[in-house]
């Protein structure tokens, strides 16, 4: 297992827990951890000891979006030939065994677009989401156009990707976003009992 920069993946009890660690950024999404959380999901597309993933972040937030240290040079123009807004080139639902967002905090932009292509979200009442880009005159990504509509369907999906308005727990879960919305310090035991309930019975 490599040393990873920006996340922490540890096992338990038939249970991958992947924790996106940049707690005093709000775990905003980097290059570093990109590569970190390819390379994690793809260890857990393998390993047979993993009956099922968890993915949360570390402190008061899940991830609030792209790292945006370089201002406007975050959104410059790229190269169109290796341009990609995937974001992930090996996403969630590529793993074989369920994969259960933890959302315990704020997910917006990139951090929301990261947990849709995720199988179950459970998120915290108290959290800020929305899929910010359009807002920023950029193209939401990470698969968005084709996650959300399936997750909640047409109508809600163009609410949500043409405002770029944000929305607490309540509201994800009356979208149909969120498969539970509970109190911020209940969000992770509870992905974590779904995680050892599929390991154990599935």
């Amino acid at each position: 297992m490599p040393t990873y920069t920006d996340i922490v993946f540890e096992k338990q009890d038939g249970t991958a827990i992947i924790t996106l660690n940049r707690p005093e950024a709000l775990n905003t999404f980097t290059g570093a951890m990109k590569k970190d959380l390819e390379h994690a999901y793809e260890v857990c597309d393998t390993d047979d000891e993993v009956r099922a993933v968890v993915l949360t972040g570390a402190g008061r937030a899940f991830c609030a979006g792209a790292d945006m240290t370089e201002g406007a040079d975050t959104f410059a123009s790229q190269d169109v030939s290796t341009f990609s807004a995937a974001a992930l080139e090996f996403p969630a639902w590529r793993i074989r065994k369920p994969v259960i967002a933890a959302v315990n905090g704020h997910a917006v932009g990139l951090g929301l677009t990261l947990a849709l292509q995720c199988d179950i979200r459970i998120m915290a009442k108290e959290g800020k989401y929305g899929v910010l880009q359009v807002r920023r005159g950029v193209m939401p990504d990470a698969y968005s156009h084709w996650t959300l509509p399936r997750i909640v369907g047409l109508s809600r999906a163009a609410d949500i990707l043409l405002t770029g308005r944000t929305f607490r727990g309540d509201e994800a879960f009356e979208l149909g976003i969120a498969s539970r919305v509970l109190p911020a310090n209940e969000v992770l035991p509870a992905a974590l009992e779904i995680g050892r309930d599929i390991a154990e019975n599935t």
